[in-house]
């Protein structure tokens, strides 16, 4: 599972980050989250990573990823690959936020 936190296995990181892409600027950002997709797809610890569309006209994007440990994320968000992958973000996206959540209870399927 993970690294061992006071003798418990440690939570996996659950991360939202929130795009407002400019206006026009759809395919440069989704041209921008392919190379990101795929450098995050080969990091250790990454779990899944996932692109929401908005279903209105708000230009509100959210990437959502799971990750081992917090200590995967963030080696990967310092590294001079990640940086430079979302460098060129600033061209096409007005706003962000990153919101990063340690998970402590999850729900698969359908129990009875």
């Amino acid at each position: 599972m993970g690294t061992r936190n006071n003798g418990r296995p440690a939570d996996k990181l659950s991360v939202v980050f929130t795009v407002r892409v400019i206006e026009g600027g759809e395919q440069g950002f989704l041209d921008l989250y392919d190379q990101l997709r795929k450098s995050v797809a080969r990091t250790p610890g990454h779990i899944v990573e996932r692109l929401g569309a908005p279903l209105d006209d708000s230009r509100q994007w959210v990437i959502t990823s799971e990750w081992q440990t917090a200590e995967h994320f963030f080696a990967w968000q310092q590294s001079a690959e990640h940086r430079a992958l979302v460098a060129p973000l600033r061209e096409w996206v007005d706003s962000t936020q990153s919101l990063r959540f340690r998970v402590v209870k999850e729900t698969k399927g359908v129990t009875s």
